[in-house]
């Protein structure tokens, strides 16, 4: 394997050649320029904005040179650019023939200022008549490159690069031969024609070998395109998470296999994929092999680096003090160094992971490396701007934001810092931070209720920017359009949605889990609803049995349980849930919408147990921590909470103004659950007004208790269309056993055995149909 020549770069010298001769119109330039810039820096090029005649190549293939040239006319009247260069290519008619090219190649470039002292000095005039390439262009860069690799070439490189161009030619030989009959043709060498011998002869067998079998593949890419294809594959695997496909592994591996010496890179890719794929003692090893190349090349000033890859490996697999340990040395060695960039990233990652992890974060307090939250995020956005991290700028706004929204403080300025950051995304074009601000936003507007805008953020991300953004973000941004989904009864859309993940993008073993526990967690969520409890039971211990290190995924499999529980009747163990969850919570990872629901769960399940009292504080304290912090659908669910409380004190008609103020709201955000709830207790306070009035012995009351009793049945339905679209049989059946009652209380015997007969036949369903 050549260094860097290989017999596609002496192709595009050849191409280079016939546009420096004046030979391609105005017509084709910018076609022609177009593909070599596409061949020559493959990696700068976005292939979603290259026209369709051609995308971007590492190692072009004649195949490739005759789409983009045959179609393209030259000055030269019945000649293509193909035809041209098939002719060029062809001139090359021996290894000296290869010789010759490269020792005129640099005649295509513009002269130096010294070369050009030395021709006045020597009384030559200035060459006239053929384009010059200048010497700093791309295409001066690549010329001059490729003639100094070939000086550097041994004979037998220079041999094995010339058979390699004979191969590569081969297949255009009977196109040439038939535009150019009056030539010599030599298939493969010159000197075996004028010494009157054919391919099949000893001499060419034993120079040449049988030229009709396909060469191997390492005479068509080079150690240079080997680099840079990993570094390619390093950035995307960093840049978007997963692994490397079975098909670019074996191809890599079948090139690395040819001879060429092993690049360092090698080891991190498979550091990377080993990573991916949950294997840490591999990782590790290839790790470690990794920077124990480069420590020979680079002394000390990549060992932070090092120690901030083994301190993230580290956190992966669990070993959280080893990590934090690891980066704090990073932390030392990295401001030892005046190295800025890798002391911002690692600040930044200790005070993500100090918020998913604080109780591992001790030593790093106690040292007062980052300060409090609010100090920490402040000195990152002032080193971010002094070094121009504008990433991290952006990603430390985010965060800031996403504090803001966690502790309940000012929403005026979580939404400042957002369009800040999405302004700095914009004009620095950061489409990799694009995901968590989209997501942000999901969020945000989630909390105040305009859950609209917030799928209307999700499918923003899923349609502009998923194939430049991380795959985690991908991920949760499609889980969080799911379960607005799933809140509004769509089922089946929210389970096709999390299926349009294809499984080769599940090939890490972290994106696989999350898949699997987001996807369970949406069917735990619909059989619950549907009652059915083999299938919840299985679900659960599945789910639980994943363990990801995520808060925010065993506050909601906790949260699901514990509803769960309520609906069992198992109120003792739901509440056990409700006050571990309480006290495991930690200071630096508090959220006030976990709060919220948890004094909402815990108040409910005071008023299931005949304990209203209790519960009335309790509600009291999740509406007010709610308004105040903005947190609309937390308040409206506490307004249920509370009104549910109220219920059980016969407080009927304070239920009534309250449930109804808060409805319209309610069904804006479009949450089916609460909105059914919120209807039952109209129901229940309605007929409660109707039974107060029923107590009275007036006469003239009548009226004004059939008129409640009709708003009761009215709510009935509205209850059962909201229990409906989300499946809730036991919703459906206590709407159908009330309607029943009503009816029976009204007299209207007929009525009330066909709800009676419609509630048999759901508790049925429910217990037969679940598919």
């Amino acid at each position: 394997m050549s260094r860097y020549l290989t017999p596609s770069k002496v192709a595009l010298l050849c191409l280079i050649s016939i546009y420096t001769e004046g030979v391609v119109p105005n017509s084709s330039a910018v076609h022609i320029l177009s593909f070599l810039v596409a061949c020559l820096s493959p990696w700068d090029c976005d292939p979603s904005s290259s026209p369709p005649e051609w995308k971007p190549l590492c190692s072009v293939s004649i195949v490739d040179l005759e789409r983009a040239l045959a179609t393209q006319s030259s000055s030269i009247p019945g000649r293509s650019i193909w035809d041209l260069f098939l002719k060029k290519v062809w001139s090359i008619d021996s290894c000296d023939g290869l010789e010759v090219f490269f020792s005129n190649v640099l005649d295509m470039l513009a002269k130096s200022r010294e070369e050009q002292i030395r021709d006045r000095d020597n009384g030559l005039a200035p060459g006239v008549g053929c384009m010059r390439l200048s010497r700093c262009s791309p295409l001066g860069a690549f010329v001059r490159r490729a003639q100094l690799e070939f000086t550097r070439l041994q004979f037998h490189d220079s041999v094995k690069l010339w058979k390699g161009l004979v191969q590569y030619r081969l297949p255009t030989y009977h196109a040439w031969a038939k535009r150019n009959p009056s030539d010599e043709q030599a298939m493969v060498d010159m000197n075996l024609l004028e010494l009157g011998l054919d391919t099949s002869s000893q001499l060419a067998q034993v120079a040449y070998g049988n030229v009709h079998v396909d060469s191997e593949e390492d005479s068509y890419i080079s150690t240079k395109d080997v680099e840079l294809l990993l570094e390619f594959q390093i950035s995307e695997l960093q840049r978007m998470g997963g692994r490397v496909p079975d098909g670019m592994k074996l191809r890599l591996q079948r090139i690395i296999s040819s001879g060429v010496t092993l690049p360092n890179l090698v080891h991190y890719l498979r550091f990377l994929d080993a990573w991916r794929a949950g294997d840490y003692p591999s990782s590790f090893d290839n790790l470690h092999r990794y920077f124990d190349y480069t420590m020979h090349s680079r002394d000390r000033s990549s060992y932070q680096y090092a120690l901030l890859n083994l301190a993230i490996l580290q956190a992966d697999f669990g070993c959280y003090g080893e990590a934090v340990s690891a980066m704090q040395e990073a932390v030392s060695i990295a401001r030892e160094s005046h190295d800025m960039n890798c002391l911002n990233f690692c600040m930044s990652w200790l005070y993500h992971f100090g918020k998913a992890f604080p109780e591992h974060m001790e030593d790093v307090q106690n040292t007062g490396m980052l300060g409090n939250e609010k100090e920490g995020l402040t000195f990152l956005k002032a080193k971010a701007k002094e070094t121009e991290m504008w990433s991290l700028l952006s990603t430390t706004l985010l965060s800031e934001a996403k504090l803001e929204l966690q502790n309940g403080e000012s929403l005026a300025s979580s939404m400042e810092n957002i369009i800040r950051a999405s302004h700095l995304n914009v004009v620095k074009n950061l489409a990799n931070s694009t995901g968590p601000q989209l997501l942000l936003q999901t969020t945000l507007y989630a909390r105040i209720g305009i859950t609209h805008m917030a799928l209307l953020s999700c499918e923003t991300f899923q349609e502009c920017y998923a194939t430049k953004a991380p795959f985690e973000d991908f991920l949760k941004s499609t889980f969080r359009s799911s379960q607005l989904l799933a809140q509004q009864g769509r089922f089946k859309e929210a389970s096709a949605r999390m299926n349009q993940i294809t499984p080769d993008k599940l090939r890490s073993l972290k994106s696989n889990q999350y898949w699997t526990f987001f996807s369970g967690a949406l069917q735990l969520k619909r059989q619950v609803n549907r009652d059915d409890k083999v299938a919840t039971d299985c679900l659960l211990s599945q789910l639980q049995a994943i363990q990801l290190p995520d808060n925010d995924t065993a506050t909601l499999l906790d949260f699901l349980q514990v509803e769960y529980l309520i609906r069992q009747g198992n109120y003792t163990r739901a509440l056990e849930i409700v006050e571990h969850i309480a006290q495991t919570i930690h200071r630096d990872n508090f959220d006030i919408h976990c709060q919220v629901k948890l004094l909402c769960l815990k108040a409910r399940i005071l008023e299931k147990t005949s304990q209203p009292q209790r519960g009335f504080s309790l509600a009291m304290r999740a509406a007010s921590i709610a308004y105040q912090s903005r947190l609309l659908p937390g308040l409206w669910e506490a307004i249920c909470v509370l009104s549910g409380v109220l219920l059980s004190l016969r407080e009927f008609e304070a239920v009534v103004a309250m449930v109804e103020s808060v409805v319209p709201q309610i069904l804006e955000s479009s949450d089916c659950d609460l909105a059914a709830r919120a209807y039952s207790l109209l129901v229940d306070a309605n007929m409660g007004i109707a039974g107060n009035l029923r107590s009275q012995v007036s006469g003239h009351n009548a009226p004004i208790r059939k008129e409640y009793m009709n708003r009761a049945l009215e709510y009935l339905d509205c209850a059962y269309d909201q229990y409906e679209e989300i499946e809730d049989i036991q919703g459906q059946c206590e709407m159908m056993a009330k309607k029943a009652t009503i009816m029976h209380l009204t007299g209207d015997l007929v009525l009330a055995n066909d709800y009676a007969a419609k509630y048999l036949d759901l508790r049925r369903l429910g217990s037969t149909d679940r598919s």
